[in-house]
């Protein structure tokens, strides 16, 4: 369902925050979230651009063309912009906006963490099983672990014993890290150092923003800058 809104005057401080947002210049490290005016890296943020038809599109790489328009990579967060319409106040103008724009974000999200884990799998960067994680985690050759959210519990703590101090990504489900092995299900898995392994950090921080609770969403976001935990 197609949600259409239209600028419209208020003083509530989301109001005002969103035309902060949209009057920024697209410079430097940070962005302003349209939403709550806060001032973060563009790591822990969506990018949203204004596509055909006045269309408000999510832009999870940051490439494509247009005047940005940032959000807190964060479930509650994009809801709260739909619903108080707060892309059309950013914009100045009318924007036409999807009901399911969260789900989407989510799925785009989750599809990027997959790719990223497939080019490792490709690149020699990867390995899967508990076992080959172990042994990688021993050689110190883990940059990031990977368990399966809907994995058992006692695997997750097993690995979070073995590699203090790593970061542990484990939003994704079996089925997902599954696919970019090219297996059925996958539990376990870890990356090796490199540009691939930090660039999943972050995205998995971001995509925590859509599958946990705002608290502990948060808390990733804010953890190091990268996600890490």
């Amino acid at each position: 369902m197609r949600r259409p809104t239209a600028r419209t005057g208020s003083r509530a401080t989301a109001a005002a925050a969103g035309r902060d947002a949209g009057d920024e210049a697209e410079t430097g490290p940070e962005r302003r979230c349209l939403a709550t005016g806060a001032v973060r890296p563009k790591a822990a943020l969506i990018r949203f651009v204004l596509g055909p038809e006045g269309r408000i599109v999510p832009d999870v790489a940051g490439n494509l063309p247009g005047r940005g328009l940032w959000l807190t990579a964060r479930r509650d967060i994009v809801e709260l912009a739909v619903t108080k319409r707060l892309f059309a106040r950013a914009a100045r103008q009318p924007v036409v906006v999807d009901d399911d724009l969260a789900d989407r974000v989510e799925a785009l999200l989750a599809e990027r963490c997959r790719d990223r884990i497939g080019l490792a799998r490709r690149a020699g960067q990867a390995v899967m099983g508990f076992g080959k994680v172990e042994a990688a985690l021993a050689q110190g050759k883990a940059a990031v672990l990977l368990a399966a959210g809907d994995g058992a519990a006692d695997g997750r703590g097993k690995l979070r014993t073995l590699a203090a101090g790593v970061p542990l990504v484990e939003q994704l489900t079996s089925d997902e890290l599954g696919a970019s092995f090219g297996r059925e299900h996958v539990v376990h898995a870890a990356l090796a150092p490199g540009r691939i392994a930090q660039a999943l950090i972050a995205d998995a921080a971001r995509l925590a923003g859509f599958r946990t609770d705002p608290r502990e969403a948060e808390a990733v976001l804010e953890s190091d800058g990268t996600g890490s935990r």
